[in-house]
C-alpha cells in the first residue's frame, strides 16, 4: 500500500509466535476489519494451528482509527476470530478508563 519502511524496528515471523508466552497485537482499522497485511500474517500462521502451538496463550488486541466512526466495533469482532481459531485465550482490554471515557468536550484517542 506505499507505505514507507518503518526505520529499524524488529519483524517477527509467524513461526516465531510460538515462542512467546502471550500476545498483544495492534494495527490500524482498514474498512472496519484489520488490514490485508496483518491477515496475511496471520494466515501463514497454519502450521502453528496444525500442531496447536498457540492453543491456550492469552492474547489482546488494540486497534485505531483515522475517525470516531472509523469500524472500532467491527475490527474487535473480526480479529477476535482469528485468535480463537488457534485456542488462544482472549483478553480483552476493555473500557477501564473511568468516568471521563463519556465526556464529549474534546476528542480523545
Amino acid at each position: 500500500m506505499s507505505a514507507p519502511q518503518k526505520g529499524d524496528a524488529p519483524v517477527i515471523t509467524p513461526n516465531e509466535l510460538a515462542e512467546a508466552d502471550g500476545f498483544i497485537f495492534g494495527f490500524p482499522t482498514r474498512f472496519g476489519m484489520m488490514p490485508a497485511q496483518f491477515k496475511a500474517f496471520l494466515d501463514a500462521t497454519g502450521g502453528l494451528w496444525k500442531t496447536q502451538q498457540l492453543a491456550g496463550k492469552p492474547a489482546g488486541i488494540f486497534y485505531s482509527t483515522g475517525s470516531e466512526g472509523g469500524g472500532q466495533e467491527t475490527t474487535a469482532l473480526t480479529a477476535i476470530t482469528q485468535l480463537v481459531h488457534h485456542g488462544m485465550i482472549f483478553v480483552p482490554i476493555g473500557y477501564t478508563f473511568g468516568a471521563g471515557m463519556f465526556e464529549m468536550e474534546t476528542i480523545k484517542g
